[in-house]
């Protein structure tokens, strides 16, 4: 089974670097992100064979970015920075892998050669604090230094011993990929990639490009940068598409099977919840239409 793994954390706590040391491969794919030395988009490198890792900006002005990233994770690394502790964006990227149903996870305080072991213990105390009672609640705290590479071989076992305990996702048998990324190759045209959440695509497939509606044919699909004729649930793949102009998608839209999902703006939805009076009564209330 194909399972992906998502950085989150704070700006500057290592997470990129961190990546680096565990794969070999630098995450940062863009011109100014290296010039910079700051992430600005996801980044993606892999774990063997059967893991996929994304990378995720920490910077608040990318959060939309990060949520990108961590849609379609099965399990997280939020790293935390040993000289720093927890941060603005430790909190809000711990806060949308809560919201989003993450169950798996795991800790990386990195940095740990810029501090003592006094110190250490008292970020490890700050981040006990803030995961206790979530999913991260006794979930292993790694101490780690992307740059002299202590604990990165124990990490690194810690996230291939964590990938073996991932639920396998129910297949519906409907393909269905929200895009994450897409680009442009000299002489084959439009490639998308996205983790795929449902079903199958061959090479040769007619699929169907959401909200637009338009029909696109797959002509090459790859898998770890090799080509492959097919791939399927749960893992990351790059789509080669045939009459499609890579200025027509856009991150966000989804790769379906024709014909079977029907783009909407506007929803409606009842909510119930069970509120108490002060008196020790309750009473329901419900909501309507959202967009």
């Amino acid at each position: 089974m194909h399972v992906v793994v998502g950085t989150a954390g704070h700006i500057d706590h290592g997470k990129s670097a961190l990546v680096r040391a565990l794969t070999g491969t630098d995450p940062d794919r863009l011109k100014e992100e290296k010039e910079r030395g700051m992430t600005t988009d996801l980044g993606f490198a892999f774990l063997g064979t059967d893991i996929t890792v994304i990378d995720v900006p920490g910077h608040e002005r990318f959060v939309r970015h990060m949520l990108a990233g961590a849609s379609t994770i099965d399990f997280v690394v939020l790293v935390v920075a040993a000289d720093d502790g927890v941060m603005p964006q430790t909190r809000e990227h711990f806060e949308i892998c809560r919201l989003m149903g993450i169950k798996r996870g795991l800790i990386a305080i990195n940095k740990v050669d810029l501090v003592d072991e006094e110190w250490l213990e008292m970020v490890k105390l700050d981040v006990d604090e803030m995961v206790k009672g979530s999913f991260l609640e006794g979930a292993p705290m790694m101490p780690v230094s992307a740059i002299t590479g202590k604990g990165v071989p124990e990490l690194r076992q810690m996230i291939n011993d964590l990938s073996r305990t991932v639920e396998t996702k129910p297949d519906r048998g409907v393909f269905r990929m929200p895009i994450d990324r897409n680009f442009s190759m000299k002489g084959f045209g439009t490639v998308v990639a996205g983790t795929i959440l449902s079903g199958h695509v061959h090479v040769g497939d007619t699929l169907e490009l959401l909200p637009q509606k338009r029909e696109v044919r797959v002509r090459g699909v790859q898998k770890h940068n090799a080509a492959v004729e097919s791939i399927g649930l749960g893992e990351r793949t790059a789509l080669n598409l045939q009459g499609l102009e890579r200025e027509a998608v856009t991150r966000g839209n989804v790769l379906a099977t024709p014909g079977y999902y029907t783009p909407t703006l506007n929803f409606n939805a009842t909510s119930k919840r069970t509120r108490p009076r002060s008196g020790g009564s309750t009473r329901t209330w419900s909501g309507g239409s959202g967009r």
